[in-house]
């Protein structure tokens, strides 16, 4: 029996021996032998569709809006934007439709209420969450009906609070961390037709700045070549954020669109404009220190705009944050 059982223990090691000269010395506990094993070539994590920077992962879209006149200045969060919507509202001033899914701030606002130009505008993200501090009654059933998570302070009271040495209604502030917890499906970034690469195509105009008016507000984008970003002013001053930066983006869209009244208006008289944001139409894009003459091209409301150069080439944006300036072809007075 004691000979049996040195043959079995030698048999044992000697098979023990051979499987361990048939499997590398990297493969884990347990694992079968490879019979041969390839290495691949690292490759670059995929772009964000949205900036077209490098991310691990997509995340859900958050739309806010975002009150633009001096009262609600400095803004909360906006520097952290991906896509930045500029829209004319009512008396002829704008306000601000921030999106957010690569990164999120802490906290975004003034969060103002919102317009019928944005449901029009939210459906090519699919079905967003959106931030936003009511509507006029008669815009409410366009709003139920709408492609989007209402995350209104109404709807999610909680994720709001107001901050302090701010007067309402220009101090309501979010979390965008907790909007979002309330709309669990809100869904991922996707591709929504803008195209990203490393250098400017040919056919650029060099151009230092470049101004877009609305009836009561303006805006000026100027280059600068040290942050790489088209910084922004607001009707002759820098638009400063609240951590103290001044905004900008690496590419600015300016969007010229067929603008007219809509049905809605404040209890001033003054008509909401309707921003058409789908169809075609011509437009100016800004990166690198040069401006392209573009045309634009949404053919429907679920799916995204395409940007291409006059002669048929798609045109692409800097890599980082976009601002659209949606900027009526003849602008309509309030």
């Amino acid at each position: 029996m004691r000979a049996k059982r040195v043959i079995g223990a030698a048999l044992a090691s000697g098979l023990a021996l051979l499987a361990a000269a048939c499997s590398s010395s990297d493969d884990p506990p347990g694992s079968q032998p490879q019979a041969a094993s390839v290495t691949e070539s690292p490759t670059a994590p995929p772009e964000h569709p949205f900036t077209g920077m490098p991310v691990a992962a997509r995340r859900p879209v958050l739309a806010v809006k975002i009150e633009n006149t001096s009262s609600g200045k400095p803004q909360i969060g906006v520097d952290k934007a991906d896509i930045v919507y500029v829209e004319q509202v009512e008396g002829g001033l704008t306000r601000l439709m921030a999106i957010f899914s690569s990164r999120l701030p802490k906290e975004v606002g003034p969060v103002r209420s919102a317009r019928i130009s944005d449901l029009h505008i939210l459906p090519m993200f699919g079905k967003p969450a959106l931030a936003y501090s009511g509507v006029q009654t008669k815009m409410i059933p366009f709003v139920q009906e709408a492609s989007l998570f209402d995350v209104s302070d109404s709807a999610a009271p909680g994720a709001y609070f107001r901050y302090p040495g701010r007067y309402a209604p220009y101090n309501l502030v979010g979390t965008p961390s907790k909007l979002l917890r309330q709309a669990g499906k809100a869904t991922k970034a996707k591709d929504i037709g803008f195209a990203f690469s490393d250098e400017p195509p040919a056919g650029g105009v060099p151009k230092k700045s470049y101004s877009v008016r609305y009836p009561a507000a303006r805006f000026t984008f100027g280059w600068s070549e040290a942050k790489k970003r088209w910084l922004v002013w607001q009707d002759g001053a820098k638009d400063m954020a609240a951590g103290g930066a001044q905004l900008g983006a690496a590419t600015v869209v300016v969007q010229y669109t067929k603008t007219e009244r809509s049905q809605f208006h404040d209890v001033n008289g003054s008509y909401t404009p309707l921003v058409h944001s789908t169809g075609k139409g011509t437009g100016i894009v800004l990166r690198d220190g040069q401006a392209y003459k573009v045309n634009w091209e949404r053919p429907s409301e679920e799916e995204g705009t395409t940007f291409t150069t006059p002669d048929g080439e798609r045109m692409t944006f800097a890599r980082g944050p976009v601002w659209v300036v949606l900027a009526s072809r003849k602008p309509i007075q309030p």
